[in-house]
């Protein structure tokens, strides 16, 4: 199938179109027209895009399927697919009809809900294609747009706070990428990102107002896109607007924001910080490794002590990020497959946390975990699916969450044993939250008169679990489609790394020899 990269891209901005040209009204059957015609959009997507991935050669290093041409002013619109986004395009496809199934119950602005979900979608499967420097940056920025409007339309009490923190901080860090993809177009004399990925930029160092910068051009250009994708992702410590939005956000905006939008950090790591500018990397490793186990123990403690569902899993998130962090700049073979695992997986199931937080939500309007207690008397289908993916967190063995948790340890061990040690410290913080949660909400005796008459879950809340119980489970066992698939990409990225590290070294030992 030709062009199969764009259909799918952007059939879903094609139902956008559609529901805004024309769907009339905001009555009951127009509402309900918004949602099927979303729900039919992101399906038929998701069922398109198992055509990339049979299509797909995991063998095949380079760029797969690619699609090029001009577009407006010349500009060059490229798109492809590697074992490392590959995964991520799937991921996308696969939550987004679910999202839309878990916002069924929305009665404000339908029609305006869908299309911006819809929006956002194309944007967020366009990041993760892009070939070129301009197209990715506005794939990334524009992304932002729609997630603000979901946040501060749909959102909770305090969203208009919560949507500008999120916008605020999100794109002032990506300024200072735009300025460093300006710096390497100048550079490079191009902005195709498979030129780039073979592009020299330099790195001998030198000296700006009396400040030595080791590693030159490399380490500058690898601060500005740090920026932007530490906050994205997001690191300790510009975590902080995730827990607010996160709080504020309508619950199919929180799946998406920590199934999906947060992984674009991770990615923006692998595709630009350590192919590009290996140098700059090596020289900030130490601390970027660093601020990721600092991350991991910090939040964890920080979880500890909410009252808040949403903010406890969004505290979580951060931690479990933190692992990702630590995997990518390990620059081996385990701490990178381990990295894209772990990123699969946590969409599986912070989305799927985030959606148990939504299912009680929707009956008792509150999210405070001292409203709840004995749940499991009254909704036992809700506390097996809970108690399912709390252990998935945790990462017991036989979920998701273990095979990325114990690949990133494997591999930050082989750097650095006491960033490992301190690592593995937060395994057992994020069993005393995520327990210290379950077992509050869930267990013991039924006491609130409010929740003797709460109902267990309904068909259609257990159709959406459905898929991700069984992702979970499947790759906990067995995780060879997920490996396979990234394996001979992660090492040609490594192998390329660490040769370009020893290429940079044996020209800085030649200049200091002469």
């Amino acid at each position: 199938m030709d062009n199969l990269l764009s259909i799918v891209t952007f059939l879903p901005a094609l139902a956008a179109v559609i529901l805004l040209v024309f769907l009339r009204g905001d009555d009951e059957a127009a509402n309900r027209n918004a949602k099927w015609l979303a729900l039919i959009a992101t399906s038929a997507t998701f069922l398109i895009s198992l055509f990339i991935l049979f299509q797909f050669d995991p063998e095949d290093t380079g760029f797969q399927m690619v699609e090029q041409g001009e577009w407006l002013l010349g500009l060059q619109y490229k798109m492809g697919v590697d074992g490392i986004s590959v995964l991520f395009v799937m991921l996308t496809t696969f939550m987004m009809p679910l999202v839309i199934a878990a916002s069924w119950d929305v009665s404000h602005r339908v029609k305006e809900y869908m299309i911006a979900f819809l929006i956002l979608e194309t944007l967020m499967l366009g990041v993760f294609m892009a070939l070129d420097l301009v197209l990715f940056y506005l794939f990334f920025e524009a992304g932002l747009i729609p997630m603000f409007l979901i946040i501060g339309i749909w959102g909770g009490k305090n969203r208009i706070y919560a949507s500008f923190k999120f916008f605020l901080y999100t794109f002032l860090g990506s300024v200072l990428m735009l300025v460093a993809m300006v710096a390497m177009f100048s550079d490079a004399g191009t902005t195709d990102i498979e030129q780039l990925l073979v592009h020299q930029f330099g790195s001998e160092s030198f000296s700006i107002l009396g400040v030595h910068i080791v590693g030159g051009l490399q380490t500058l250009l690898f601060l500005a896109f740090f920026a932007s994708f530490a906050v994205k992702m997001p690191m300790w410590p510009v975590h902080t607007w995730l827990p607010d939005a996160h709080v504020q956000a309508p619950t199919a905006g929180s799946v998406v924001l920590a199934a999906i939008l947060l992984k674009m950090g991770g990615y923006g790591f692998l595709r630009f910080s350590l192919p590009m500018f290996p140098v700059g990397a090596d020289v900030l490793t130490p601390l970027v490794l660093w601020m990721s186990a600092i991350a991991i123990v910090y939040t964890s403690l920080v979880a500890l002590v909410q009252e808040d569902m949403k903010k406890l899993i969004a505290y979580s998130s951060v931690a479990h990020m933190g692992y990702v962090t630590m995997g990518i700049f390990a620059g081996n073979q385990q701490g990178i497959d381990g990295a894209i695992f772990q990123m699969i997986s946590h969409g599986f199931i912070s989305g799927a946390l985030f959606l148990c937080v939504g299912v009680i939500y929707d009956r008792m309007h509150t999210r405070d975990i001292d409203a709840y207690g004995g749940l499991v008397n009254r909704m036992p289908a809700y506390a097996l699916i809970f108690m399912l993916f709390t252990m998935a967190n945790v990462g017991l063995p036989g979920t998701s969450g273990f095979i990325g948790e114990f690949l990133t340890l494997m591999g930050i061990f082989q750097v650095n044993t006491w960033i490992a040690a301190v690592a593995t410290s937060g395994v057992i913080l994020s069993a005393a939250y995520a327990l210290w949660l379950y077992r509050r909400v869930v267990m013991g005796d039924l006491i609130k008169e409010s929740l003797k008459t709460i109902t267990d879950m309904t068909r259609r809340e257990r159709a959406i679990f459905a898929p991700l119980v069984i992702a979970t489970i499947l790759f906990g066992v067995y995780p060879a489609p997920i490996l396979d698939t990234i394996g001979p990409s992660v090492e040609a990225l490594v192998t390329n790394y660490q040769t370009a590290l020893a290429a940079a070294d044996s020209a800085t030992q030649v200049a200091v020899n002469h």
